[in-house]
């Protein structure tokens, strides 16, 4: 560990590390003619895809943690680069489903091999991506994602 984050705050590592990942994906994936943001969007579509769902633009954004707007945007340049259709819901005319195209489908299969890869060197250091350290690591990251920001707000709501 350098002298610098040897007393760096908690905060200041998680958002290193997540600018570390951010950068890394986006030169990881740019062959492809993707973005971070694309692939997270298109990755993430492709898992709900593998388990029988067709989200809404709402929906993803609300699985990748991306402002709606932002997901509308990246879906409709998805959609102009032939790898995502988006289709009215028929039950809500206001929402958009998402799909992979074929063409989705070959890029995004593409891209997870090289992301995944990826991981797996981001994770070498913990003992590989399937070790106990990388397990317990992913399980400490998800007890700080599903941590609400402000606790108190969330008690009042669920008090009115």
């Amino acid at each position: 560990m350098s002298s610098a984050t040897e007393s760096a705050t908690a905060g200041f590592l998680v958002w290193r590390l997540s600018m570390k990942w951010r950068v890394a994906v986006d030169r990881a994936v740019t062959p492809l003619g993707l973005t971070h943001a694309q692939y997270a969007l298109l990755g993430s579509l492709h898992g709900m895809a593998r388990s029988g769902r067709q989200p809404s633009q709402r929906q993803l954004a609300d699985h990748t943690g991306l402002e709606a707007l932002y997901v509308s945007k990246l879906a409709r340049a998805l959609e102009t680069a032939g790898l995502v259709e988006r289709t009215r819901d028929p039950d809500d005319p206001r929402a958009m489903r998402l799909s992979l195209t074929e063409q989705g489908y070959d890029v995004t299969r593409r891209a997870v091999k090289v992301v995944q890869g990826l991981l797996d060197q981001m994770l070498e250091p913990l003992g590989g991506r399937n070790s106990a350290r990388a397990r317990e690591f992913a399980r400490e990251l998800v007890t700080l994602l599903e941590a609400p920001l402000d606790p108190y707000t969330e008690n009042d709501e669920e008090q009115s």
